[in-house]
C-alpha cells in the first residue's frame, strides 16, 4: 500500500528536510507526494514545479476535503499548528504536526481530545526521541548505568533566523522554535515537570529579516529552571542569541554517573558516560551519522503499515507546550508556576545488539 501525503505549507521546511526523507519513502514504494497548499503564490508554484503535485487549492480545507490523502504535514508558521493539525484529523487523516503543536493551552488540550477520538494518529515533533543515541541513553538510565537522576543541564540555540517575520511576532519565538528540543528530550528522561520558573526576554529588539529591520515581539533569550519533584532538577539555556558552542547538548548527572549527549539533541553526534565503578570516561559514536530530525514521518508510516501506535505520544508535546508556556507566565510574573499535565513514559524495545553496535572506546584524557 502507498500512502498519499498532502502538506499544509510549502516553505523550507519542506523544500529541505522533509522533502529528502519523502523522496527517499518514495523510492521505497511507500509514500507519495501528491497535494500542496500554502498561502503564498509563489511557493506553490515552486512546489508544484519541483513535486509535480497539485497546488491549486484556495485554502485548506480544500486539500483537506480530498479522500484520496492518507498522511497531512503540518508545516507552517507556528500559531497555525494547532488548528491545521486538528482540521486534518477531523477529516480523517493521519497527521504529523511540526513543533510547537500549538501555541495556546487552550488549542492544544482541544487537539488532545480529538486524537484520543480520531481514526488517524497523530505525531507532533519534535521526533529526537527516536533517535538511535537518544533511544541507547535512554536505555542507559532506565537500565540505572548511572544510578537515579538527580541534575541535569541542557543547551540550544543559534543567532536566529534572517528569513520569516513570524519567528519574531506573537505566536514566535526561541522557546517555541528552540526550548521545545532540549525540554522534550529532559521529560523522556526525567518524566512530567512539577513546577517551572523561568527568566524569558527580548535580547535583540531589533533584527533583519529578508533585507528588512523589523521590532521583534516574541522571546529571542530564555533560562528555564525545571522541577521534576523528589528534588530532581534541570535547567535550559535557549534563545537567538547563541553564535557558536562546544558543549553537551545534554548533561544527566545521576547518583553513580554522568551521561552526556554530543551534537545536539535534533542532530546527535554521540555521548559519553562516566561511571563511578570503572572510573573513566567512555566515548560512545554516533550509530547513524545520517539520522533525520525528520524521522518521526518514517515513524508515522511504519506506525499506519503495522497498525502500532507511535512511540512519540501527542501527550508528551502537550506536557512540552504546557511547560514552555508556564515558563513565559513565570517570566512574566515572577513567580514559580505548577505543571499539572502528565504523559505516558516512552516505551520502545531498543534494538538486540545495539549496545554492541555503538562502538565504545575509552576516553583517552583518562588512560
Amino acid at each position: 500500500m502507498t500512502l498519499n501525503i498532502g502538506v499544509l505549507g510549502l516553505g523550507s521546511v519542506l523544500s529541505g528536510p522533509y522533502a529528502s526523507l519523502i523522496t527517499k519513502l518514495e523510492q521505497e514504494g511507500r509514500v507519495r507526494l501528491t497535494a500542496g497548499y500554502d498561502p503564498d503564490a509563489g511557493k506553490r508554484t515552486t512546489a508544484a514545479e519541483r513535486f509535480g503535485i497539485n497546488t491549486a487549492y484556495g485554502a485548506p480545507e480544500e486539500l483537506l476535503a480530498r479522500d484520496d490523502l492518507d498522511i497531512v504535514l503540518v508545516l507552517t508558521s507556528m500559531n497555525q499548528h494547532g488548528s491545521l493539525a486538528r482540521a486534518a484529523l477531523e477529516a480523517g487523516k493521519h497527521v504529523l504536526v511540526e513543533k510547537p503543536m500549538s501555541t495556546s493551552l487552550e488549542e492544544g488540550r482541544d487537539l488532545l481530545a480529538v486524537a484520543a477520538e480520531a481514526p488517524g494518529l497523530l505525531v507532533c515533533a519534535p521526533h529526537i526521541v527516536l533517535s538511535p543515541t537518544y533511544r541507547e541513553m535512554h536505555r542507559r538510565v532506565r537500565d540505572g548505568e548511572i544510578g537515579d537522576l538527580h541534575l541535569a543541564r541542557a543547551r540550544y540555540g543559534w543567532s536566529g533566523p534572517w528569513w520569516g517575520r513570524w519567528f519574531y511576532e506573537s505566536g514566535g519565538g526561541a522557546l517555541f522554535d528552540l526550548g521545545v528540543y532540549n525540554l522534550t528530550s529532559l521529560c523522556g528522561f526525567f518524566g512530567p515537570v512539577r513546577r517551572v520558573t523561568a527568566m524569558v526576554g527580548t535580547a535583540v529588539p531589533k533584527r533583519e529579516v529578508n533585507g528588512e529591520l523589523v521590532t521583534v515581539s516574541a522571546d529571542d533569550n530564555a533560562h528555564i529552571v525545571l522541577d521534576f519533584g523528589q528534588a530532581r532538577f534541570a535547567s535550559i539555556a535557549t534563545g537567538f542569541t547563541m553564535q557558536q558552542y562546544r558543549s553537551p547538548a545534554i548533561e544527566l548527572y545521576g547518583a553513580t554517573g554522568v551521561l552526556q549527549l554530543l551534537g545536539d539533541d535534533w542532530a546527535p553526534n554521540g555521548f559519553e558516560q562516566w561511571s563511578n565503578a570503572r572510573g573513566s570516561w567512555e566515548l560512545v559514536g554516533e550509530r547513524d551519522p545520517h539520522w533525520p530530525w525528520t524521522d518521526g514521518l518514517r515513524h508515522l508510516v511504519d506506525s499506519i503499515e503495522n497498525g502500532t501506535p507511535t512511540v512519540t505520544r501527542p501527550e508528551h508535546a502537550f506536557h512540552a507546550l504546557e511547560v514552555m508556556l508556564a515558563a513565559k507566565q513565570s517570566a512574566a510574573e515572577g513567580r514559580v508556576v505548577e505543571i499539572t499535565s502528565p504523559f505516558p513514559d516512552l516505551t520502545y524495545d531498543i534494538p538486540t545488539g545495539t549496545a554492541a553496535e555503538t562502538r565504545p572506546t575509552h576516553d583517552p584524557r583518562t588512560s
